[in-house]
C-alpha cells in the first residue's frame, strides 16, 4: 500500500466522526439559514478547528450566501474545502534538506505525545528513501527512553549514538553530528527529552541542544519538528505556541490522528501559529508515518 493510500485507510476514522456530523446538520436540499449557520459552526468548533478560524469560515460562508454564490445546505462543504485548501502552500510541507549533507533534524515534543515511535517511523520513512540516516538517543533523563529507541533502531536498521543515563544531552546531539559527519551519513534525528510545555527549565535546555547543534553544523538543525497528540485537540495548538518560544519548530508530526475525533486540529494550527503539519501517524507500524496530503484531509474532514 502506497503512501496516499495509508493515508486516506488511516483517515477513516476521523471521516467517520467528524464528517458524520456535518452531514447530520446539513441535509441535502435544505435552504441556508442562520440558524444552519449557527449549528455549522458549533459543529466546526467540536472538530477543534480553532475558535478564531471557525469565526472567519462562517464569516466566508455568510459572505458567500448573501452573495448568492451558495444557495442549499449541500453547497456549503465544497465552498469550506476550497477555502481551507488555500492554507496550505505545497512548498511548507517537505522536509528541508541541508545543501550539503547531513540534515539535521531536531524532534521536540512533551512524554507522552508519541515521539519516540514518531522518531522511529520517520528514520523508517526516510531509509526507504535510501538515505542513510542516525538516531541521536538526546532523551537521557529516563533510562527507558533511550532503550526504546535503542529498539527502534536496531528493528529498522539504524545506527544511533547515545549516552548513559543523565548524560549531557547536548553532547549527545554533539557527538551525534561529529559521527554524521565522519560517516556520511544523509540525515541526523535528535531525540530530546520528553517535557511539560509549562516547565521552562526543561524548555531552556532545547535552546541549548539547538545552540551546539548549529556550532557542530552552521545553520543546523534544518528542520525542527514538534510531536504533538491528535486525540487533545486544542491543547496541541497551545503546546505549540510554547515550544516555539523555545525552538525554531519548522513542522508539526501529528500523531494518533487515526483515533482522533478532534482532527480539525490540524486546520487550527495551521492557520494560529503558521507551522505546517508534515507527517501524521496513522497507527503502530513502523510504516504508519506518512506525509501529510491537505486535499485528502480536507476531503476527509469535509466529506459531502
Amino acid at each position: 500500500m502506497g503512501f496516499l493510500d495509508r493515508f486516506k485507510q488511516g483517515l477513516a476514522k476521523t471521516r467517520d466522526k467528524i464528517a458524520g456530523r456535518f452531514r447530520a446538520i446539513l441535509p441535502i436540499g435544505q435552504a441556508i439559514d442562520e440558524t444552519v449557520l449557527g449549528k455549522l459552526e458549533q459543529t466546526m468548533l467540536a472538530a477543534d478547528m480553532g475558535p478564531a478560524l471557525v469565526v472567519q469560515l462562517i464569516e466566508e460562508v455568510r459572505r458567500a450566501w448573501k452573495a448568492g454564490r451558495i444557495r442549499q445546505t449541500e453547497d456549503i462543504l465544497p465552498h469550506l474545502r476550497q477555502e481551507l485548501l488555500t492554507r496550505w502552500p505545497a512548498e511548507d510541507l517537505t522536509i528541508r534538506f541541508a545543501p550539503q549533507k547531513p540534515t539535521v533534524i531536531l524532534i521536540v515534543g512533551i512524554n507522552g505525545s508519541g515521539k519516540t515511535t514518531s522518531i522511529a517511523k520517520l528514520a523508517r520513512y526516510l531509509s526507504k528513501q535510501d538515505l542513510k540516516v542516525l538516531l541521536a538517543a538526546g532523551d537521557t533523563f529516563r533510562a527507558a527512553a533511550v532503550h526504546q529507541l535503542t529498539i527502534w533502531a536496531e528493528r529498522i536498521g539504524v545506527p544511533i549514538v547515545k549516552h548513559d543515563q543523565g548524560a549531557d544531552a547536548a553532547a549527545v546531539a554533539y557527538d551525534a553530528c561529529d559521527a554524521a559527519l565522519a560517516r556520511g551519513m544523509d540525515v541526523v534525528i535528535v531525540d530530546t527529552a520528553g517535557r511539560l510545555h509549562t516547565q521552562d527549565h526543561l524548555m531552556r535546555e532545547l535552546e541549548k541542544i539547538q545552540r551546539v547543534i548549529e556550532k557542530k553544523i552552521p545553520g543546523a538543525p534544518h528542520e525542527v519538528l514538534l510531536v504533538l497528540d491528535a486525540t487533545i485537540g486544542q491543547n496541541a495548538v497551545n503546546q505549540a505556541k510554547m515550544f516555539s518560544r523555545f525552538v525554531r519548530v519548522s513542522g508539526i508530526i501529528l500523531a494518533k490522528l487515526d483515533g482522533s475525533a478532534k482532527g480539525g486540529v490540524v486546520v487550527g494550527i495551521r492557520d494560529q501559529l503558521g507551522v505546517p503539519v508534515k507527517f501524521v501517524g496513522l497507527g503502530e507500524t513502523p510504516d504508519d508515518l506518512v506525509p501529510f496530503v491537505p486535499s485528502e484531509f480536507v476531503q476527509a474532514l469535509l466529506t459531502d
